[in-house]
């Protein structure tokens, strides 16, 4: 076999492509645009001075009476849970959360028709009776008038002496059955009032005037004094007499000194934190948490607020006297150290976007650490501690804690 001849083959080499290398002007562009975009960077804040920031608040000058604080809950003196004494299913509720009842208002009712039904039958018992009681008395008429006449003839010797006897007998046998009939009518009576009270107890009733609170049945559900049975209920609404309420509150045993019936507080709630309610300490619980070292302290509310709900969060500040009328409202404040003089008159720096405005304000008294301003609302923010070189206009940044 003849090897092949491979001296033909060979690697045709042509010329390589030239390197493309891009233009000189094409750098030129990129350097600038980069330098372009570090200089923005570079230049974002330049110029600005970094300040510290406060809010203007309100403050409470009753704050100034406060001898102490605490926290606690508002609860009702005067609550129930509503049920039944009779065991059966619910027919009927008239009532959601947040109705209104009165007292003695039927709020629901249970399935009552074999009570009814008993009801009816004492009733007609008690006519029965009654009925019973009006024949004997007819019956005891007329034995009387035969023993009148039985009298009469005896004395006059027209009748025998047994004869006197027997009608004597009989006025005294209509006389028993009357009693026994009037004793019935007793019974009956009794029975009917017992199948009142039955009735009565598969109504629910309101027993004060107040407010509902929570529905923890619904129609169909069965109804047991105690909630002994399985896939029963007890209490069918709970209720509460909103005129009642009141704020608990734990105060520490060291500081029972200051507190002492009927003291003037202020009762702020935790949902209403600009709502400021006036009270007094209603009592103290005549003992101490011993796990917490404190006292329970209960503050009756002296002005009502609609929006005042049971187990609302609140807090309690006690006081050594009645706050004034125009103390008791709130008055825009500022940390001092934000105020400067600026050619002898108070001013303040307005934080503005992010330039710093300079705002003519009027200075008043000192409440707790804040003095009171006007001229600014709550809400804006202001330097703290501005420089006397910081002018108005001037542009600044927030500085970073």
């Amino acid at each position: 076999m003849t090897a092949p001849d491979i001296s033909k083959l060979k690697i045709e080499r042509g010329a390589t492509a030239p390197l493309r290398r891009p233009k000189p002007w094409k750098w030129l562009a990129l350097g600038a645009v980069a330098v372009g975009i570090i200089a923005v960077f570079a230049g974002r804040g330049a110029g600005k001075v970094d300040v510290e920031t406060v809010t203007v608040a309100h403050a409470w000058p009753s704050q100034e009476y406060t001898l102490l604080n605490a926290t606690g809950y508002v609860v009702a003196q005067r609550k129930a849970a509503l049920s039944s004494k009779a065991t059966g299913r619910l027919e009927w509720l008239g009532v959601l959360e947040g109705s209104r009842v009165k007292a003695g208002e039927v709020v629901a009712r249970l399935e009552n028709r074999d009570v009814s039904a008993n009801l009816g039958q004492v009733e007609a018992n008690v006519k029965v009776a009654r009925a019973n009681l009006e024949q004997g008395l007819a019956e005891q008429a007329d034995a009387q008038q035969a023993f009148n006449r039985a009298q009469e003839l005896l004395a006059q010797k027209f009748i025998a002496a047994s004869s006197f006897d027997a009608a004597q007998a009989r006025l005294n046998k209509a006389k028993a059955a009357v009693a026994a009939q009037r004793a019935a009518i007793a019974a009956a009576e009794a029975s009917a009032r017992a199948a009142r009270v039955a009735v009565d107890q598969t109504e629910i009733r309101a027993p004060f005037d107040g407010v509902i609170l929570t529905k923890n049945a619904n129609v169909g559900d069965n109804i047991t004094p105690f909630s002994s049975a399985a896939d029963s209920k007890g209490a069918v609404v709970t209720i509460a007499d909103m005129d009642t309420l009141e704020v608990e509150a734990d105060v520490s045993e060291s500081s029972l000194a200051k507190i002492t019936a009927e003291q003037p507080v202020e009762i702020q709630l935790d949902a209403f934190p600009e709502l400021r309610l006036a009270g007094v300490v209603s009592r103290m619980v005549p003992t101490l948490d011993r796990s917490k070292a404190t006292l329970l302290v209960k503050v009756r509310f002296n002005d009502r607020d609609p929006r005042v709900l049971p187990d609302m969060s609140a807090k309690v500040a006690f006081l050594s006297k009645p706050v004034p009328e125009p103390d008791r409202k709130p008055v825009t404040a500022v940390q001092p150290a934000a105020i400067v003089q600026r050619d002898g008159k108070p001013a303040l720096f307005v934080v503005a976007g992010e330039q710093a405005r300079l705002r003519p304000v009027r200075t008043g008294r000192k409440v707790g650490e804040l003095v009171e301003v006007s001229g600014v609302k709550p809400g804006d923010k202001v330097v703290l501690a501005p420089s006397e070189k910081l002018k108005d206009g001037a542009a600044v940044a927030a500085a970073k804690k």
